[in-house]
C-alpha cells in the first residue's frame, strides 16, 4: 500500500528524512507513484551507459549434479579464471528453499515503515543487522535504486533473537543448504591453485565470516537516469548469489572497457561469482569482476546474496601453493578488515577497491 504522505522531492532534506529516517526507502517513492526520478538518483552519464552490450554472450551454466566429474571441476574452474562468474544448475540447494527465501524476502520489505526502520543504523540493537538503501549515501554523489537489509552471521542464538522475525529462519536455511555447495565449489578451485586439501586454517581463511543480504529494486519511474547497484566487484572469497526471474545483473565482458553481459535468470540456478579476497589468494589466477544492477520500469526485482569471506581479522595474500613454482606476488598482505572499510568508505568505483592491495614498484 502506498505510503499515505506527501515530500516535496526537490527538497532533499525531506526526501533523506523520508527514504532514510523514516523507513520508507526507495520502494516508499516507488509506490507513491512518483512519474520522475528525484534528482538524487540521477547517475552521472558514464554510470548508467553501457555502451557495448553483448547479446549473444552469455557466462557459463554449469551442472552440478556429477559433482565429482573431472569435466566438472574443469568447467568450474576455467569460469574462475575467464570470466570470474559462472551459474549452477542441479546444486543440491533444495528450490523450496529458493522459493522460501524469495518470498520471506518479499515479506520482509512488505513489513509498515516504522517495522523495517528499527533496523536502520541508528535504530538496529545490533551492527549485524542493518537496513538500509542505495550503498553508502553520505559519500556518494548519486543514489542508487535499491533498499536492503544486511545480516552478518555471528550464531544461531543471535539470528533468533536480532534478526526480522518475518524472515529469519528462512534465510538460515538458505545459508545452511548452501554450505555443501560452497565447501565443494572451494575445494575445486583451491586443487588448481595447489592446494590439495583444505585445512582448518584454510577453511577459517576462506569462510570465516558469512553475510546475507537481502536486496529490493523497486519500479523506477525513469530506469534510464539510474542504476540499481553502480560498477563494483565483490570484497568477498565467493558469493552465492539467488536472484528472481526479471533480470538486470550485467558483468563485464571480456572484449574491452565497454563491452557488458546479461546475467540471464534460469529457473532455480544459483549464480556464483569470485569476490576480490580469492582474486588476491589467488594471486589473479581467478577474476574478480565488475558487475553492476539496472534499474527496471516494469517491474519490482529482489535478490538474495550469500556473501562468503575471510574473517576481520584475518591477513589475506598470495597464498604459498599458488607462489611454490617461483611466481611473483602479485598482492601484499592486508588485514581483510581494513580492505572491506576502504571498500564501503566510498561510492561503488569498479574494480578500484582491490588497487588498494596491489604491490606498487
Amino acid at each position: 500500500m502506498a505510503p499515505a504522505i506527501s515530500i516535496s522531492l526537490d527538497d532533499s532534506s525531506d526526501m533523506t528524512d523520508f527514504v532514510i529516517n523514516q523507513g520508507h526507502g526507495v520502494k516508499g517513492l516507488s509506490e507513491m507513484g512518483i512519474k520522475t526520478l528525484p534528482k538524487q538518483y540521477i547517475q552521472p552519464m558514464e554510470e548508467r551507459l553501457m555502451t557495448k552490450i553483448e547479446p549473444q554472450e552469455s557466462i557459463p551454466v554449469i551442472d552440478m549434479s556429477k559433482w565429482d566429474d573431472i569435466q566438472v571441476a574443469n568447467s568450474i574452474c576455467d569460469a574462475a579464471e575467464k570470466w570470474g562468474f559462472f551459474q549452477v544448475v542441479n546444486h543440491g540447494v533444495p528450490l523450496q528453499v529458493l522459493d522460501d527465501v524469495k518470498k520471506a524476502t518479499y515479506g520482509f520489505f512488505g513489513l509498515p515503515a516504522e517495522e523495517k526502520r528499527k533496523y536502520s543504523k541508528e535504530n538496529s540493537s545490533s551492527n549485524n543487522v542493518r537496513f538500509g538503501t542505495s550503498f553508502t549515501p553520505q559519500v556518494e554523489k548519486a543514489l542508487e535504486w535499491k533498499d536492503y537489509l544486511s545480516l552478518f552471521y555471528v550464531s544461531d542464538e543471535e539470528a533468533a533473537a536480532l534478526w526480522p522475525p518475518v524472515c529469519k529462519d528462512q534465510i538460515l536455511e538458505y545459508m545452511k543448504s548452501s554450505k555443501l555447495l560452497i565447501n565443494h565449489l572451494l575445494q575445486v578451485l583451491m586443487k588448481r591453485l595447489n592446494v590439495n586439501e583444505i585445512d582448518q586454517t584454510k577453511q577459517s581463511l576462506l569462510t570465516g565470516s558469512v553475510r546475507t543480504n537481502i536486496n529490493y529494486y523497486p519500479i523506477c519511474p525513469n530506469p534510464e537516469l539510474t542504476v540499481g547497484v553502480g560498477r563494483h566487484s565483490d570484497v568477498s572469497t565467493l558469493t552465492v548469489l539467488l536472484q528472481d526471474n526479471v533480470g538486470g545483473l550485467y558483468v563485464r565482458g571480456n572484449e574491452g572497457e565497454d563491452s557488458w553481459i546479461h546475467v540471464p535468470p534460469i529457473n532455480g540456478a544459483i549464480v556464483i561469482n569470485i569476490g576480490d579476497a580469492l582474486q588476491i589468494m589467488s594471486n589473479g589466477r581467478y577474476r574478480s569482476v565488475e558487475h553492476r544492477v539496472t534499474a527496471n520500469g516494469s517491474s519490482n526485482r529482489i535478490s538474495v546474496p550469500i556473501f562468503v569471506n575471510p574473517r576481520p581479522q584475518d591477513m589475506i595474500g598470495p597464498l604459498l601453493e599458488t607462489l611454490a613454482n617461483g611466481e611473483k606476488p602479485i598482492y601484499k598482505q592486508v588485514l581483510y578488515s581494513d580492505y572491506v572499510k576502504h571498500f564501503f568508505r566510498k561510492a561503488h568505483d569498479g574494480k578500484k577497491t582491490v588497487d588498494f592491495a596491489k604491490i606498487t614498484n
